[in-house]
C-alpha cells in the first residue's frame, strides 16, 4: 500500500514507538576506551589535540580506570610511551615495559576490567615506524619476531586480548603460534586487519609520541582508495587465526565495515580514531554542533554499518547515555 493508507510517520509520532522499533542500538558492551600510559608517577599530561585525553603514569591510569569502570566502561585499549626507544621496538617486549606494568596494576586493582593491549612498534622505535628498518623500509619478516615477543610478554603480564596494529603480512599467524606454544590458547587476537594509511591519525601521534622520523607508512598501511584489498586482508587474518578483525579509521570507511560484516562470519571492530574525535571536539568548542547528539549519531552509524565493537575516545563521555 502507498499513501494515504501507509503513513510511516505514524510510528515516529511517539518517543515510545520510536524506541520500540529502533533497529540499531548501542550498549556499553560495544564500546572500548583507548588510553595512553607512560613512565613516571603522578603524571596526567593533557593531549592538546585531543581534549579530555591524557598521557597517564601507571598510578594515575589505575585511578582513572577505577572511575571509568564505575561509570560503566567495561574495556580499555592500552598504548604505551616508553622511557627509552630502540631501533627495532624490542623494548616493548620487556617484562617491565610500561604497558606490562599498567596491565598488572589494572588487573590487580580492577580485576573485572577487560584489558586489551595494542601490539605495535611505532611508539617504541627511535624512527617511529612499526618495525625494523632495512634498506630504508620496514622489513616485514624480522618485524614478526619482535611482534610475537611483544605479544607473549603482554600475555604473561595478564592482558585479556592482544591487538596487533602494525599491518605486517603474517603477523597474526606468528602471534598465534607463540601464544599457543606458551599455553595461551584461549587468549584472543583482535587484528587491525584493514588499517588504512590515513590523515585521521594526526592527533594520536601526539598522544603516543609516534610520528615517523622520515617518510610515511604507505608501504604497510592500506591505500584509502581500496576496498577489495581490505577483504583480502581480512581473509588472510581469519585464516591465520584472528578472533576479531578491525577496520581503522571508522567514519570514512563505513562501507568497508559493511562489506566485511557481510562477507565474513566473524566479529568486526571499528576504531573511531583521534582525528574523527578531535574534529567533533573542535566544532563543539566553537558552538557549531550539539556534541552529544553528534557523538551518538556517529557511533550509531558505525554500529549500523556492522561493527560489533567500537573503539572510541568518546566512550568516557557517552557511556552514561547507554
Amino acid at each position: 500500500m502507498s499513501f494515504p493508507a501507509t503513513r510511516l510517520r505514524r510510528l515516529r509520532k511517539s518517543a515510545v514507538t520510536r524506541n520500540m522499533i529502533r533497529e540499531t542500538r548501542l550498549n556499553r558492551s560495544n564500546l572500548v576506551m583507548p588510553l595512553f600510559v607512560k613512565h613516571g608517577s603522578n603524571i596526567m599530561n593533557p593531549v592538546t589535540s585531543m581534549p579530555g585525553n591524557y598521557q597517564f603514569s601507571v598510578d594515575r591510569l589505575t585511578e582513572h580506570c577505577k572511575m571509568l569502570a564505575g561509570s560503566g566502561v567495561q574495556s580499555v585499549l592500552l598504548f604505551g610511551i616508553p622511557e627509552k626507544k630502540d631501533e627495532t621496538g624490542d623494548v616493548a617486549s620487556s617484562p617491565d615495559g610500561i604497558v606490562q606494568q599498567a596491565i598488572r596494576s589494572l588487573k590487580n586493582e580492577i580485576p573485572g576490567l577487560f584489558v586489551i593491549a595494542d601490539v605495535c612498534n611505532c611508539e617504541y622505535t627511535v624512527h617511529g615506524h612499526c618495525g625494523t628498518i632495512i634498506n630504508g623500509d620496514v622489513d616485514n619478516d624480522s618485524t614478526l619476531t619482535t611482534l610475537a615477543r611483544q605479544s607473549l610478554s603482554l600475555a604473561l603480564a595478564g592482558a585479556d586480548m592482544v591487538a596487533p596494529s602494525d599491518m605486517m603480512d603474517g603477523r597474526v599467524a606468528a602471534i598465534r603460534k607463540v601464544l599457543d606454544n606458551n599455553n595461551f590458547h584461549n587468549l584472543p587476537i583482535m587484528s587491525y586487519s584493514a588499517k588504512y594509511s590515513s590523515a585521521f591519525y594526526g592527533p594520536f601521534r601526539e598522544a603516543a609520541e609516534s610520528k615517523p622520523e622520515f617518510g610515511d607508512r604507505a608501504t604497510y598501511q592500506m591505500d584509502p582508495a581500496n576496498k577489495d584489498e581490505a577483504l583480502r586482508e581480512v581473509a588472510l587474518d581469519v585464516e591465520e587465526g584472528s578472533d576479531i578483525v578491525m577496520v581503522k579509521p571508522a567514519l570514512g570507511y563505513l562501507d568497508i565495515i559493511n562489506e566485511i560484516k557481510g562477507n565474513f562470519n566473524i566479529p568486526v571492530a571499528a576504531y573511531n580514531v583521534s582525528g574523527e574525535f578531535s574534529m567533533v571536539k573542535a566544532a563543539a568548542e566553537k558552538g557549531w554542533i550539539d556534541e552529544k547528539r553528534i557523538v551518538m549519531e556517529i557511533l550509531t552509524s558505525i554500529k549500523r554499518a556492522g561493527a560489533d565493537i567500537i573503539i572510541s575516545y568518546h566512550t568516557k563521555d557517552i557511556i552514561a547515555e547507554l
